[in-house]
């Protein structure tokens, strides 16, 4: 089941239960593709139809972010978990490593990074088989370049497609691409390096009260800040509205 927030079809359920949807989906090897949206991935939607509609066409698009997941309780009266990229990751390699025959490719960020993933998960997942990984050039790659990247990932035969390319580039990544990756993709951005260890997260109590930009901010504020001065803003502008014109309606 979807609710929609602001623009955005989002997915609910609780965080395990989506994980074994995601299983579930690889399981039948049709090509699907998973977004994980914050505030900043709905405000874009917001703003740009062509994103919105890839969006709502996903197989699924999960509450990465604790405003999306308040939204959904204060507008849909749903105790919605998040579902963050950065936690559903190491939970997949959990789940493949018990099940075993799982077979799961990266796709973005550069070779030093890939290389980590792959060196953990040998290390920490053995029973999960690494199908590949690959880090694409900083440019618009040719159609024979991209024909040969389709053919490349499908010769592996995996079951997820991991991507990082950042958003909207990863989710416009994807779309292109259903019907021609055999597999389940997924838009994790920068799980890729909290998984690895290379970027930190804050403890769980402070990411449930919402300070995790916070800490994103203090890390990169040249790039950050105006994304949360007045995308967030913003935000909380267009859920102030909702929830009076709620409210209007209910005393009418």
């Amino acid at each position: 089941m979807k609710k929609k927030v602001i623009s955005t079809l989002v997915s609910t359920g609780a965080f395990n239960d989506i994980v074994n949807q995601i299983f579930e989906l690889a399981k039948t090897k049709n090509s699907s593709y998973i977004c994980f949206a914050n505030v900043h991935m709905i405000m874009e939607s917001h703003k740009d139809q062509m994103f919105n509609q890839l969006l709502n066409e996903a197989d699924m698009v999960t509450p990465d972010g604790r405003p999306v997941s308040v939204y959904m309780r204060i507008f849909d009266g749903i105790k919605q978990d998040r579902v963050p990229g950065m936690d559903v990751v190491p939970a997949m390699m959990e789940k493949a490593n018990q099940e075993g025959g799982k077979a799961v490719y990266f796709y973005g960020s550069t070779e030093d990074v890939l290389q980590k993933i792959s060196d953990k998960i040998k290390k920490d997942y053995p029973n999960v088989r690494i199908a590949g990984t690959y880090s694409p050039p900083f440019r618009p790659l040719t159609e024979e370049e991209d024909q040969e990247i389709i053919r490349m990932i499908n010769e592996t035969d995996p079951d997820f497609v991991f991507v990082s390319l950042g958003c909207p580039k990863q989710e416009k990544w994807m779309a292109a691409h259903k019907g021609k990756v055999n597999a389940c993709m997924l838009g994790v951005g920068q799980a890729f390096l909290t998984f690895i260890g290379v970027e930190k997260r804050l403890p769980k109590w402070a990411r449930d009260l919402s300070l995790e930009w916070t800490y994103r901010l203090w890390l990169e504020p040249k790039r950050l800040w105006k994304r949360y001065l007045f995308t967030n803003s913003h935000f909380l502008w267009l859920v102030f509205q909702l929830w009076f014109k709620k409210k209007v309606l209910r005393f009418k």
